[in-house]
């Protein structure tokens, strides 16, 4: 089997599409795979090291506003997808995959055209405009989160699966976890995580938080983001704090230091709320404003109404609020153990299987 995989411009993006090859790897050992994507985007980096083969179309994205760059967003769709159909008539997939991003639009669109079975995958649970204009044309729509069933009403097939990134982390080992870092095996343990790059708002309040919280009971894991790090690491070695906090810039086992901790705070993008759904982990939500549609605030809402979250929107956080709500959860077993629960119960750790049945049955039908 020949699988041509697409997705980009954020991990996001990016990593249900490696995870579901990896898990389709073991399924069908014998399947080749092709990754498209831009060459400026982050998968050009994350792809490559990942050991699959990939290949570059240059494309952008509209604007939502009447704009003169949207003439060039229509050329540079177009000047893709001819390049998408000589990669496409190469390479010969059997299969079509996209997972999100500009990029995949004109390689999803263009494979439908030339008769390719093909699926796209949407993280979010409110989708994006690429997906929404390819639900039109593909043979199956995945979705990460019931409330995104009803989003694709033009779709020929809408099925609820759910991120495959969370099939990857669902053995994850959290006493791998805790001591990969030296972290107590006793000590409960929060988790402060903003991305890869980090979020200002999140650090700043976290910041304001622990340099007037000298004795805490528990142990703080304060990822920055490698961006703001030595401005953090510097502030904060000029004061006093508990040495139960520690700093770090980035995580490269995070779904094992995800598998230890009692509570997370984070931003609210789908991938990441995979991963520790499907390892029932509670957390803190601080959606970003700053993305389109403001998915991350219905990604953190789906999460809250389930009883597995707690949101606290950007606008009105604190460092005060912040470290009001940690407390009010760490400490309170009966609290946690609920939230865990219903964390749980959200995860779908089986989506990696449920993408690659849906994979094999169009390849069948074809």
């Amino acid at each position: 089997m020949r699988v041509l995989l697409t997705g980009g411009g954020t991990g996001g993006h990016i990593y249900p599409a490696l995870s579901l090859a990896n898990h389709i790897k073991k399924q069908v050992p014998q399947t080749e795979f092709l990754y498209v994507g831009t060459s400026k985007g982050l998968e050009a980096d994350i792809v490559p090291k990942a050991g699959m083969p990939m290949m570059h179309v240059e494309v952008s994205g509209f604007k939502r506003s009447l704009s003169l760059t949207n003439f060039k967003t229509v050329y540079q769709f177009l000047a893709a997808c001819r390049k998408a159909k000589q990669i496409i008539q190469t390479f010969k997939p059997d299969v079509v995959v996209g997972t999100g991003g500009y990029v995949s639009g004109p390689i999803v669109y263009t494979a439908s055209r030339m008769g390719l079975p093909t699926m796209i995958h949407e993280q979010n649970a409110i989708p994006g405009l690429t997906n929404k204009f390819l639900s039109r044309f593909i043979d199956v729509v995945a979705v990460s989160f019931p409330e995104s069933l009803e989003q694709f009403p033009k779709a020929k097939k809408v099925v609820l699966t759910g991120n495959p990134r969370a099939t990857e982390v669902i053995h994850a080992d959290p006493q791998k976890g805790v001591e990969s870092l030296g972290l107590s095996s006793i000590l409960p343990l929060v988790i402060v995580v903003g991305g890869s790059r980090g979020a200002r708002a999140i650090n700043e309040a976290v910041e304001g938080w622990l340099t007037t919280d000298i004795d805490l009971p528990f142990q703080v894991l304060f990822v920055t983001g490698s961006v703001h790090f030595d401005k953090i690491n510097k502030t904060q070695k000029a004061v006093d704090i508990s040495k139960n906090v520690i700093r770090l810039p980035f995580v490269y086992n995070m779904p094992e230091v995800l598998a230890s901790a009692d509570l997370v705070i984070a931003r609210a993008g789908a991938t990441f709320l995979a991963e520790i759904t499907s390892l029932g982990v509670p957390s803190i939500l601080i959606p970003s404003p700053h993305v389109t549609n403001n998915h991350q605030y219905h990604n953190a809402k789906a999460l809250e109404n389930a009883g597995a979250a707690i949101v606290i929107e950007e606008k009105g956080l604190t460092a005060q609020r912040l470290k009001q709500k940690v407390y009010e959860l760490v400490g309170n077993d009966q609290r946690i153990a609920q939230l865990k629960v219903s964390a749980k119960k959200l995860g779908l750790p089986e989506a990696a299987d449920r993408m690659t049945y849906e994979i094999l049955k169009l390849v069948r039908k074809a």
